[in-house]
């Protein structure tokens, strides 16, 4: 059950998924060697961010269906930017 809350809030709200991640688990820590990175993913690809952090294993990063993890968090930022902007145009024209 609480696996399904989790994912139910990385899905909804995935900077409040990334927040509770860096408070809670080490993921963030171990799969970002600079602070930099993370806040930079917390701010502009958020679901990039966390299917790669859950994806990264320590020893060695990356690998296999792990980018493909990584690939459609990237596909879901891009859609969440795009289904913004088609929001946002729908209202001027309305």
């Amino acid at each position: 059950m609480g696996c399904c809350v989790g994912f139910s809030i990385l899905a909804g709200a995935p900077r409040l998924g990334l927040a509770l991640m860096w408070l809670f688990t080490d993921r963030l820590t171990v799969a970002f060697s600079s602070f930099w990175f993370g806040l930079v993913g917390f701010l502009l690809l958020p679901f990039t961010t966390i299917f790669y952090a859950l994806a990264y294993a320590p020893v060695g990063g990356v690998e296999g269906i792990g980018w493909a993890f990584v690939l459609l968090g990237l596909l879901l930022d891009i859609g969440t930017y795009s289904g913004g902007r088609r929001s946002q145009e729908s209202y001027r024209t309305a």
